[in-house]
């Protein structure tokens, strides 16, 4: 089941349970989804559907400090952005990342300076399908080159 007839059921099961600010902010996603996927002149992907919930945290990780800052209540924005964020993958910890890149290990001490390695690192990580951090990945090569 891809994620967009996935958000169609959680909207369905939303609006039976009453549940007004998840069927709202579903239907939203859904909805710019469906607007990106137009002006790509192509079908509702994962990656649509993703890219647009990525475009919603960023939006509302940047304005929630500056409401609260002003004294407004944020409750509503902080429920929607929890709930944003559990659409999206998650991000692989260090460990994980750590063992993904133990093959490439001689390939990043080998590299000239710290942004081949990332580089190097990167690389194998997409191949691996991995979902990080850039702090995390950093870190962990670090540790590999020292």
């Amino acid at each position: 089941m891809s994620l967009h007839d996935d958000l169609k059921t959680r909207v369905n099961t939303a609006v039976k349970a009453g549940d007004m600010r998840t069927r709202d902010t579903l239907r939203t996603v859904i909805g710019e989804a469906q607007m990106e996927a137009l002006r790509r002149k192509s079908e509702v992907t994962d990656e649509v559907v993703l890219g647009v919930v990525k475009k919603g945290v960023a939006g509302l990780k940047e304005t929630i400090p500056l409401a609260q800052k002003d004294g407004r209540d944020t409750s509503a924005q902080e429920a929607e952005l929890t709930l944003l964020e559990s659409l999206l993958p998650k991000a692989w910890d260090r460990s994980a990342i750590e063992a993904a890149l133990a093959p490439v290990r001689d390939e990043l001490r080998a590299a000239k300076n710290d942004g081949q390695a990332m580089g190097v690192a990167m690389k194998a990580l997409k191949a691996a399908g991995a979902v990080t951090t850039p702090d995390d990945v950093k870190a962990v090569v670090a540790a590999a080159r020292a």
